[in-house]
């Protein structure tokens, strides 16, 4: 099943991915035990780490990745100092819709890792951990995306993990060639003003 998922998201990249974007998603693989999904992503970008980390940190602009951010940015950092992101997305399956909002603690160590920690009590999450790996390689980046999360509130069991594989076979595809585009732009920046 897993596999099936892989190749429907490789097939629809090549069908949906012009040429001249070269961002691939070469794996997806989603699980779902005792009511919590985990997925891996692992996706190659033609753009350099330090300009992708830049577009995935930037949530005063997230809307740029996705359609489905309807409310984002930072809000007052942690007693600590650690940054703290909100986010308001909003979704439809069917006949079922639902507006979800996170605020997560954000780490992150330029230009490699990120990792958002949901605080529950002001989430519609029990638990989510999200973690962005980016490892630069010759003509690019290879970027593994992770996820984990327990939703707060009722997902119809034949919907959460069907939607998740759909998410981001489809929307997941239209984000990874956002973020390299937005990336390169950024990198393309960065060299003329000498940032």
């Amino acid at each position: 099943m897993r596999r099936r998922a892989a190749i429907r998201a490789a097939l629809i990249l090549g069908v949906l991915t012009p040429a001249a974007w070269s961002a691939t998603m070469n794996s997806l693989d989603v699980k779902k035990r005792h009511g919590r999904y985990a997925l891996v992503a692992d996706t190659f970008l033609q753009a350099p780490a330090d300009a992708i980390f830049a577009v995935l940190v930037d949530y005063d602009r997230l809307n740029r990745i996705s359609g489905i951010y309807k409310e984002y940015g930072y809000l007052e950092p942690d007693a600590d100092g650690t940054p703290i992101v909100y986010t308001r997305m909003e979704g439809c399956v069917l006949f079922f819709c639902k507006s979800m909002r996170r605020v997560e603690r954000l780490e992150a160590k330029a230009p490699r890792f990120i990792r958002t920690t949901a605080l529950p009590e002001q989430s519609d999450f029990s638990y989510a951990v999200s973690e962005w790996d980016l490892e630069p390689v010759p003509g690019g980046t290879m970027v593994t995306y992770r996820l984990e999360m327990e939703p707060d509130f009722f997902v119809p069991p034949v919907i959460g993990r069907w939607f998740l594989e759909r998410a981001l076979t489809q929307g997941g595809a239209r984000a990874i060639n956002r973020i390299e585009r937005l990336a390169l732009a950024e990198a393309r920046l960065a060299d003329a003003t000498g940032g």
